[in-house]
């Protein structure tokens, strides 16, 4: 079962199609990767999912309804999440009380039947699921002072506490050790082990096709590929696309 369509997305910059009747089908419970070299469409088109960006043409639809021009907090409230390649926290905010702003979302109040909870020790527990080390002082540092692998475990933290049903992770792997990426995928394939989906943008392809079910190739706005890890990794298309880059 489809969790999330795109029919026919259409988005133009400046009369530059950064998206060109893409279309896109995610399959509920799955992982799928999505790859391109720079000004692919990558991010145009997590913006279109999350709500960012209005397209020219075209639909979104997640779980058959229809989400296309909802914004941003609408869209997080029906249970689309997403990261930021640059990370975004709320640097004057401890770690932990960066996830306050999604424990009180309206979405995880109603799925708590209007109760709260002790948001902190909530807070805590999603953290330390993350690899935050509860007893240490990291969870209760200013985000201001965090290294970027803590940044970017704090991100994924923040779809965990909103309990989002379909993730969308923006390049997460970005600027990350070998040691810190493989620490990583444990966490994302508990979240779909829990029944959850998620999206990957990334250009760390080596680490992403160990864990995706299906990858999609864009290419100056275009759909050029789909299919399974190792169908890309032969795909002479692709390869030309990325113009040599060893995937």
């Amino acid at each position: 079962m489809a969790i999330l369509e795109l029919q026919g997305i259409t988005k133009t910059f400046g009369g530059i199609k950064a998206l060109d009747d893409v279309a896109i089908e995610v399959k509920e419970n799955t992982l799928l990767g999505i790859i391109g070299p720079n000004g692919s469409g990558k991010t145009t088109l997590v913006n279109t999912v999350s709500g960012f960006i209005k397209p020219d043409q075209g639909k979104v639809l997640f779980r058959g309804k229809e989400t296309t021009g909802f914004p941003p907090y609408r869209v997080a409230n029906m249970g689309i999440g997403r990261t930021f390649q640059m990370v975004k926290p709320f640097s004057h905010l401890p770690a932990f009380k960066n996830l306050i702003v999604p424990l009180s979302s309206r979405r995880v109040r109603s799925q708590a039947g209007g109760g709260y909870g002790d948001k902190d020790a909530i807070a805590l527990d999603v953290l330390e699921e993350v690899g935050f080390e509860r007893d240490s002082s990291v969870p209760y540092k200013t985000a201001s002072v965090l290294p970027h692998g803590y940044l970017k475990r704090l991100e994924l933290a923040r779809l965990m506490a909103m309990k989002a049903d379909l993730y969308i992770l923006d390049e997460l792997f970005s600027g990350l050790s070998i040691a810190e990426v493989t620490s990583i995928i444990p966490i994302i394939q508990k979240i779909l082990k829990e029944g959850k989906t998620v999206i990957m943008v990334e250009h760390r392809l080596k680490e992403l096709f160990r864990i995706a079910d299906k990858v999609i190739v864009l290419n100056f706005g275009k759909k050029i590929k789909e299919g399974l890890p190792k169908e890309i990794m032969e795909d002479e298309e692709v390869r030309r696309a990325y113009l040599g880059v060893e995937v």
